[in-house]
């Protein structure tokens, strides 16, 4: 994991089934498994939450082009079924569209943990607007899959920068850990 970053919380390993719900969610929109894959998220954000019973939900944002190619913006649908989900038994949990991609990216695929790290760096920005509302408030930056940490890493520096503390992250999946050869 990334230095600095909480460890975070995920309700299943990205991979077979998981993997592909996930994939048909986000790249084939496939909306009806919102669902699902919502009250999956809402569980994770509940273990994060611990005894705690309210907190915003920051979804980590995808740049406008992606959203526009894709035709939807999958992770802030499973926030939305989340925070429907979590609503519905007790808590008090809201949307905080908090954060803004302000640079893009290259594709993730095939990098190693420091080249997404590097890859990332100042790729988010907190809103001006939110960072009075959330300072001092319990925020989750929330994802649909976690590898290395590093976006969830860059999101939760970007709040920091604006003096907005992140409680924990909680994510719908995330990649087993590998040993090293040799370690």
């Amino acid at each position: 994991m990334p230095a600095g970053l909480l460890m975070p919380t995920a309700t299943a390993e990205y991979g077979g089934v998981v993997r592909s719900v996930i994939l048909a969610h986000k790249e084939h929109a496939r909306y009806a498994l919102a669902g699902p894959l919502g009250e999956a998220l809402a569980v994770a954000v509940q273990t994060t939450l611990g005894a705690g019973r309210a907190a915003w939900l920051c979804p980590v944002p995808s740049s406008a082009s992606t959203v526009r190619q894709r035709g939807h913006d999958p992770l802030r649908r499973l926030t939305a079924v989340a925070i429907r989900r979590l609503r519905r038994s007790g808590y008090d949990v809201r949307l905080a569209d908090a954060l803004a991609v302000v640079r893009r990216p290259q594709d993730q695929a095939g990098l190693s943990a420091q080249q997404r790290a590097a890859n990332l760096s100042g790729a988010f920005e907190a809103r001006s607007r939110w960072a009075e509302r959330l300072t001092g408030q319990p925020v989750i930056v929330v994802d649909d899959v976690l590898t290395t940490g590093s976006t969830l890493a860059e999101a939760c520096r970007a709040l920091a920068v604006r003096g907005i503390p992140v409680l924990g992250c909680a994510v719908v999946a995330a990649t087993r850990r590998r040993a090293l050869p040799g370690s």
